[in-house]
């Protein structure tokens, strides 16, 4: 958990994917990679999650591959043996959580209340998935919680764009951000990945200003 919490620090910026055709896999990595940002979260939306995650371990295998919206128990083991790195859950579940834990699976609930953190820090969890970050009130969302629980950091996903990155990243209490504005779906599926490559590129530089 520690070595996948520092390289989140360093990198900053996690590219949230939904991909639906396992030949979009490794062009999409290859234009995260050439765009200076090896990282990206694979969303468990689709059937091909799985399989584009061992496409993108095997062919860039000093990328950080995580997977998302992971919402059962079988869907973290089938992540984990596809290469995945750590695990992020919209939510915060019990069973997913405690399945992690035991497995020693790296896990990121999602939360966006009190009770939420509360919950996740019995399990000694302390980097968590703030979510959906602007509708649950963005950053000052943030700074509120910050307050009763120091020992806690955020990874503010939903509504981050690059116009509010740099204000997130700002904050102290913030070790990455997730977004799908450089990698949206229409993007993939029309195969633009010099486009994707592009914004990578800008994201990238943001975050090094």
């Amino acid at each position: 958990m520690d070595k996948i919490t520092e390289q989140l620090s360093l990198t900053r910026i996690i590219p949230v994917v939904v991909l639906h055709d396992t030949t979009e896999a490794k062009p999409l990595a290859q234009a995260l990679c050439n765009g200076g940002l090896p990282c990206a979260e694979i969303t468990f939306r689709t059937e091909v999650a799985a399989d584009c995650i061992r496409i993108m371990s095997k062919e860039f295998p000093d990328m950080l591959i995580g997977a998302g919206t992971v919402l059962t128990p079988a869907h973290a083991d089938l992540a984990m043996k596809a290469g995945a790195k750590f695990i992020v859950s919209p939510g915060f579940n019990p069973a997913v959580v405690k399945h992690c834990i035991k497995k020693k699976y790296p896990i990121f609930p999602g939360i966006n209340n009190p009770s939420d953190i509360e919950a996740a820090l019995t399990f000694g969890l302390t980097l968590l998935k703030f979510f959906p970050a602007e509708a649950s009130g963005g950053l000052e969302m943030i700074k509120a919680l910050s307050a009763p629980y120091p020992q806690v950091r955020f990874m503010p996903t939903g509504g981050i764009n690059l116009s509010n990155l740099h204000t997130y990243l700002a904050n102290d209490r913030v070790t990455a951000c997730g977004g799908t504005w450089m990698v949206k779906e229409d993007l993939i599926k029309d195969g633009k990945f010099d486009e994707i490559q592009r914004l990578t590129e800008e994201a990238v530089r943001t975050v090094r200003n």
